[in-house]
């Protein structure tokens, strides 16, 4: 394998923000911080990112080896429909906590965004005469993005760009730009007629929301103009936010400003709170915490954030402390705030060795945080990488630990599920790893199962069998000698038998499309459709195949497959809603993507950018078309 070495350089100073105690763990695993330091004027704020100003330069190794294995692999936040009751609701990883999504239903009704335009609401009351009830156009500078539904609430979560005024820098007009995330609440006790009732805002691009319990929570990260400081003057540096009650924008107080431990960006992320039990009065409450973020996991009175914190060293001429941007040596900060209502208080905060891949990594239970990182980088002969768990106590200090797990290998999906913990890494095979985490200070690896391919999802389908939805692998050989080169072909679906945790199976398998094929959910959850009763799981599906040449691949449909899944009988498929490609098609009719599943009652429906499609639940027979253009 031809490895490649990227080397670039960016400025940077050390700051030190931490004014509480440090403290270790007797084995030097994670650094535990009990307070943040405020900012109590703009003085203090501006000497922040004065420092941040004068950055100097930070070195950037990444070494990694070129493969065929590509950015499929990757794996991120994810989403998809879940339903225990008469009709679909949002895939979510904590009960009771509900995430964003671009679709909701209440079971008569169909509330979505597509294409980033407008917000439809669909009738599906008769699923074989869907009608547009009614349509929320946006603003010209408005992007609606995720929704949610509470009570008789729509909130409809979207990106308005806000300007400032006209400033000179270097002889040059500018004009002061930012992203602003807002809050729009419509009364929907009249679907076809939504009433407008308020918006609310703040500044920055929209990281994550959550719902639980009447209150909303969003968490967006703010980058000022920090390098126009002297010119635009302090109205640069703190995020502002937004109130339709109100006749102008304000800033977030300073006193609401803290810098997060280990904080050395020029950035905010900022924490806003919405009590939706009083819509059209309730207050806006913000807090700015300078210091970007990551992955974000919350439950009912918690919420965690991630920063990656990379190494440092000195500049060449040895007179100023750098970062050196190398993800093989990346650590990361746990915060954790407590949640009461709109109050949202900083707790405390770890630092942890290695990188977390997606919210599915975090796991908090009987009042400890259960973590699954890798450190290293996979590709490093010389220091492989590694994966470890860790369990920490509500004080965020280090109980129990299990290191060096899969070494060459990095995490590619995670879950946790009461007192045991199911973790997928990969490079060559797919080792599931079946992790005992009862308790906090002795976890330990039950068992491990090797098989082809990998999951980059893993969904719970009772208390000892696991579903994986990831992609096939196969192996060949490298015409440069050395390690094999592993290839991605199909679409894997795997039922894990964890009954024996000692001995983990896969006891069945189904291989969708060949070499190209790929589906939403393997990088959004949210993506996955479930009718618990009927034991169904369904998701979008484009589907490719191999063709003559090598790494040719023919695109041959697109569309949705429903599955039963059950322990019993395994993966049987139930409904094959792709639409196969037109005489001539080459690739996929991207408004006709079918991007969610949903179900009310005894139908199902398919919606895209272009339509929306019903069919019978018994039978998959499709029974209506609604065209949304």
């Amino acid at each position: 394998m031809r490895k490649k070495s990227i080397w670039f350089v960016i400025a940077i100073i050390t700051i030190t923000v931490i004014t509480g105690a440090v403290m270790f763990n007797q084995k030097g695993d994670v650094s535990a911080y009990e307070s943040i330091e405020s900012i109590n004027s703009a003085a203090d704020l501006k000497a922040y990112f004065e420092r941040a100003k004068k950055m100097q330069s930070v070195a950037v190794n990444y070494d990694a080896e070129v493969t065929e294995e590509k950015a499929s692999m990757d794996s991120g936040e994810s989403s998809n429909a879940v339903g225990g009751g008469d009709h679909s609701s949002t895939n979510i990883q904590v009960e009771g906590v509900d995430e964003s999504d671009m679709v909701k239903t209440d079971g008569d009704y169909v509330y979505s965004i597509f294409g980033g335009t407008a917000v439809k609401i669909v009738d599906i009351r008769n699923p074989q005469k869907m009608s547009v009830a009614a349509e929320i156009k946006p603003d010209d500078d408005y992007y609606p993005s995720q929704l949610f539904l509470h009570d008789d609430l729509l909130i409809v979560l979207g990106d308005k760009m806000q300007q400032g005024p006209n400033k000179k820098v270097s002889n040059m007009d500018i004009m002061p730009m930012n992203s602003l995330t807002t809050v729009r609440l419509y009364n929907i006790e009249k679907p076809e007629k939504p009433v407008f009732i308020r918006e609310v805002g703040v500044e920055g691009y929209l990281k994550s929301a959550r719902k639980t319990d009447g209150m909303l929570y969003v968490v967006t990260n703010v980058y000022p103009m920090y390098w126009a400081l002297e010119e635009i003057g302090d109205d640069a540096l703190r995020p502002r936010v937004f109130d339709s009650n109100e006749k102008e924008k304000n800033f977030i107080d300073f006193g609401d400003i803290t810098i997060l431990p280990g904080a050395m960006e020029p950035s905010y992320t900022v924490i806003a709170a919405v009590d939706l039990t009083s819509p059209k009065t309730t207050q806006l409450v913000t807090k700015g915490f300078l210091g970007s973020s990551d992955q974000m996991y919350m439950t009912k009175d918690h919420l965690y954030l991630t920063a990656l914190n990379y190494e440092t060293g000195t500049n060449s001429r040895g007179a100023a402390e750098i970062m050196i941007w190398n993800p093989g040596k990346a650590d990361t900060e746990i915060f954790k705030f407590k949640l009461n209502g709109t109050d949202v208080k900083f707790h405390r905060s770890s630092k942890l060795g290695g990188t977390i891949l997606n919210q599915f990594s975090m796991d908090e239970y009987k009042g400890n945080l259960r973590v699954v990182m890798t450190e290293g980088n996979m590709w490093d002969e010389k220091n492989p990488s590694k994966n470890h768990l860790y369990i920490l106590n509500e004080n965020m200090e280090m109980t129990g630990s299990v290191k060096g797990l899969a070494e060459g290998e990095r995490i590619y999906s995670a879950r946790f599920m009461g007192d045991k913990a199911y973790m997928v890494t990969f490079r060559e095979t797919d080792p599931l790893f079946v992790i005992d985490v009862a308790d906090p200070a002795k976890p330990k690896v039950l068992g491990e199962l090797k098989i082809p391919g990998f999951s980059n999802y893993l969904h719970p389908l009772d208390e000892h069998h696991l579903i994986g939805f990831g992609y096939e692998t196969v192996a060949r050989k490298n015409p440069s000698g050395g390690e094999p080169l592993i290839i991605t072909k199909g679409m894997k679906l795997s039922l894990f038998d964890v009954t024996d945790f000692h001995n983990p199976k896969e006891k069945f398998t189904e291989i969708i499309g060949g070499q190209g094929t790929y589906s939403p959910l393997q990088y959004d959850h949210k993506a996955l459709f479930q009718h618990k009763q009927r034991n169904l799981f369904g998701f979008p599906v484009s589907i490719y195949e191999e063709g003559a040449k090598q790494f040719e691949v023919n695109y041959k449909g697109s569309g949705a497959l429903v599955y039963e899944i059950t322990s019993e009988r395994g993966i049987v498929l139930k409904g094959d809603l792709v639409n196969k490609k037109a005489p001539g098609q080459q690739y996929e009719d991207w408004e006709k993507q079918v991007q969610r599943l949903l179900y009310s009652g005894d139908s199902l429906f398919t919606l895209s950018m272009d339509e929306v499609k019903s069919y019978t639940l018994d039978s998959f027979v499709e029974i209506g078309t609604l065209k949304m253009n």
